[in-house]
Order: C-alpha cells, then structure tokens, then sequence
C-alpha cells in the first residue's frame, strides 16, 4: 500500500487538480493548454508549475500517475478519491482571500504627478487598445454554442466580459481628459523665483507675495498628440 504524504495545497495544486478532475486524465501539456484557454486569462503564474505540480500531487496520493509504454512516454494524471475530496473541501470553503490586482497600467498612473506632460495621455490610449483587444477575444468565446464550456466557466466568461469593458471605458474616459496635457504646477522647493531667474513673459504672473504662478490655460502638448491633431483618446 503505497504512503500518503501530506503536503501543504496552494492555489495552482487545486487548479491542477480541478482540470484533471475535469478531464478526466491529462498530462502536463493538456493542462498548460486548457488553463491557456480558460482561466490562465485571468489567473497568473508561471506555467511551469504545470509540469512540476501534478508529481508533487501524484507523491502525496491526490493524483494517479501513469506512464505511456511506448512512444513519447507521457506522464498521465487521473485524480484519486483523496485528490477529489481535497478538491470538494476547498471549494466548500467560503473564505477565497483576498483579490489581487497586479497591473502596471494603474501601478504608473498612481505615480504618474511625478511624470511628464502626456505621459498618462499616452499610457491610457495603450492601456485602452490593451483592454478592447481582451474584449474582442471574450466577446468571440462568449459567441461559441453553449454547450461548448461548462457554466461555470460561461459565468467566469460575464465576468471577465464585465471587466474587460470597463477597464475599457476608463483608460478612454482619462485619455480625453484635457487636463492630461496642461503644464503641471511646480514643484513646491522651486515654486520662489531667483534674481536671476528670466522673465515669465505670458506664461506666468507673479503673485502679491511674489510667487510665480502658472497663468490659467497654459497647456503644453507633447509631439505625438499634436502629430495626432492635438487632441487625446
């Protein structure tokens, strides 16, 4: 009788055991294409965990490993009584943690008053393309015959529809934003003109204190908004 390992599970081991389980049987492979298809779209990691996760799984008794006897030699996983009942327990549990967001479009525009002038113009027209395009591709899953995935991955699907679109509408709503490409006010340690310092002309009076301040309207439009007709989105 083979010895049960007890090890620790981590998200990937249940995503791993919920395809097998789903599948029937899969190797490796069949895993990294169906999450590839299904919820690698919106669950990140690296996916050779795909090939190291099932052995683990496999060794602690929550997997059956068989190999192909001739050919390419396969490793073929199937989930055991142990592996489907680990599998239930987790999704009985109500605590799912808490949601991580990791995108670099919002980790720039959260430090983007430290930026150029149009730089966040540009960066919410990319991030707009970025989000339409997942869109089209949701949209073309979410037109395939119904029987073609399970409803729960078809429910995962109006979300991700959901997101996409409105993560859509908000990089176009910000890249319309006029004020995107006015002069920022500056900084406060060199907000106190020098002697020296050359005349402000139009572009800035001086206060009752002395202080220079930027004139209303003054707008600073970068090379490759006003190649594209001076306007943003």
């Amino acid at each position: 009788m083979k010895t049960m390992v007890e090890i620790a599970l981590t998200p990937v081991s249940y995503l791993v055991l919920g395809e097998v389980a789903r599948r029937g049987s899969a190797t490796p492979y069949d895993l990294k294409v169906s999450v590839a298809e299904s919820v690698g779209n919106y669950w990140s990691f690296p996916h050779a965990q795909l090939y190291k996760e099932p052995p683990r799984l496999a060794a602690a008794g929550l997997l059956a490993e068989e190999r192909e006897a001739a050919g390419r030699r396969r490793r073929i996983f199937r989930i055991t009584e142990a592996g489907r009942h680990r599998l239930q327990e987790w999704l009985s549990s109500a605590d799912s943690g808490r949601t991580e967001l990791r995108d670099l479009g919002l980790l720039k525009l959260a430090f983007a008053d430290l930026g150029r002038p149009g730089d966040v113009a540009r960066l919410a027209r990319a991030q707009a393309v970025a989000h339409r395009a997942h869109l089209e591709v949701y949209r073309t899953l979410a037109a395939l015959p119904a029987d073609a995935m399970v409803w729960s991955l078809r429910r995962t699907l109006d979300l991700g529809l959901a997101y996409e679109r409105l993560m859509a509408e908000f990089w176009e709503r910000l890249g319309a934003d006029p004020a995107l490409v006015r002069t920022p006010p500056p900084p406060a340690d060199s907000a106190r003109p020098t002697r020296d310092a050359p005349s402000q002309g139009a572009a800035a009076a001086v206060g009752s204190a002395g202080d220079v301040v930027a004139s209303p309207g003054t707008q600073v439009v970068p090379d490759d908004v006003a190649a594209e007709g001076g306007g943003v989105g």
